[in-house]
């Protein structure tokens, strides 16, 4: 079978070294013939990655010839997605989205009802469904050894590096240039409940602010840049983590182009990712705490932070027999307690090399295989829609303070 065809909408982090270095190494299986990206520079790197030919690259969608692909990767800006996606599933191809699927539940509820009325595959880039720690916790459940799940704690705990990269300094740090930070980072989370658990949230609340990247919280010897910075004990310090020159990944390659100590300190000195954290002008949450009520009857608690010294997911489901325990991160370990005889077990996760400890590959695989008419999708459009209402949801109740049913909040935004 010839390999699918796909065009690239936006080449920059997720674009290029994820789904177009996916592409590189499974040539026999997808093959990239078009590139979508208004910067010149990442179009021109895209096209030369995959030769592809110049009347083949655009700055918009719009620019590029009818029908010159089987498939379509979206990995544009948040506030593009829906327009994209839009277009490219008018446009008759299969496609790929990136999380969150859009930047309104308006937005994502008419994506879903556009996916519903189609025939083409569908797939939200969701990959922890693909991961075999995530894997293996759903199957642990639905084997029925915990009994009935009674209540679940389920951690985002985002590395400090991290939220000073991503949603202080980063393409987060606004929710009005993105999303809000409950839907960029854990609509992630929402999905992946809603997999492992079944049936939906019936209600939920939620609680959050911004506490520590403000103005007032800057040491007094601080500098508007890391690199006139004499602090040396600062845990958002920029320069370890950009100028250190063993890194040519994620997130370097994010804040530059030019891997070299120069173009990384040019980085520093000129872009984003040099400010200092507390005068960066991010808004949007450093924390935030989220209720839910299931249909079963199970209730379950979302705390996503940003002061973490490990990058990883933790999370404990308690069951009616025994006592799920789970860590997702540079340590990935799951152990089951039987209440009755105290009993620990190891639940076996089989390795997974690559981005998102094996998901990216998932994910992208299950979306190939999809088109090709060999199994279903990881997540589809129309899949990826109740955790995207969830997340919307956790933020209008942050903001209220009042308690979200949502049967009535999903009816705003059906058809």
């Amino acid at each position: 079978m010839a390999a699918l065809t796909a065009v690239m909408i936006g080449a920059g982090q997720r674009g290029f070294h994820a789904y177009g270095r996916w592409a590189k190494d499974h040539g026999a299986v997808l093959r990239f013939v078009a590139v979508v990206e208004p910067d010149e520079h990442r179009r021109a790197r895209f096209a030369a990655e995959h030769g592809i030919r110049e009347e083949m690259t655009a700055a918009s969608f719009a620019e590029l010839p009818e029908g010159i692909a089987d498939t379509a990767f979206i990995a544009a800006p948040d506030h593009a997605h829906h327009g994209l996606a839009a277009a490219t599933l008018a446009a008759g191809y299969h496609v790929y989205l990136e999380k969150p699927m859009a930047a309104s539940p308006e937005d994502c509820a008419d994506l879903a009802a556009r996916a519903r009325d189609g025939d083409h595959i569908t797939a939200v880039g969701h990959v922890l469904r693909t991961t075999p720690f995530f894997r293996a916790v759903r199957h642990a459940i639905e084997s029925g050894r915990l009994g009935d799940i009674v209540t679940v704690e389920h951690r985002e705990n985002v590395a400090t590096w991290h939220m000073a990269h991503s949603f202080v300094r980063g393409n987060w740090a606004t929710a009005a240039d993105s999303t809000p930070m409950i839907v960029a980072k854990c609509c992630h989370d929402f999905d992946i409940l809603d997999w492992v658990l079944g049936g939906e949230v019936t209600r939920l609340s939620s609680f959050g602010s911004l506490v520590h990247f403000r103005p007032e919280h800057a040491p007094e010897d601080a500098a508007a840049r890391c690199i006139d910075c004499p602090l040396e004990d600062c845990p958002f310090d920029a320069r370890p983590v950009y100028l250190n020159m063993a890194n040519t990944g994620w997130p370097v390659h994010v804040v530059t182009d030019d891997l070299s100590r120069s173009g990384r300190l040019a980085a520093l000195r000129d872009g984003p990712y040099g400010r200092c954290v507390y005068t960066a002008g991010s808004d949007v949450v450093d924390h935030q705490v989220v209720a839910m009520q299931r249909s079963s009857g199970t209730s379950v608690t979302l705390a996503m932070h940003g002061h973490s010294a490990v990058e990883e997911r933790t999370m404990r489901y308690d069951g009616t027999k025994a006592t799920l325990r789970g860590r997702f991160g540079p340590t990935q370990v799951i152990q089951l307690t039987d209440h009755a005889t105290g009993e620990v077990e190891d639940v076996p996760i089989p390795h997974a090399a690559g981005g998102h400890r094996g998901g990216d590959d998932g994910a992208i695989r299950r979306f190939v295989a999809a088109v090709r008419g060999e199994e279903e999708p990881g997540s589809t459009i129309a899949d990826a829609l109740d955790a995207h209402l969830a997340a919307f949801a956790a933020e209008e109740s942050r903001r209220s303070g009042e308690t979200v049913e949502m049967a009535g909040y999903r009816n705003r935004y059906s058809d």
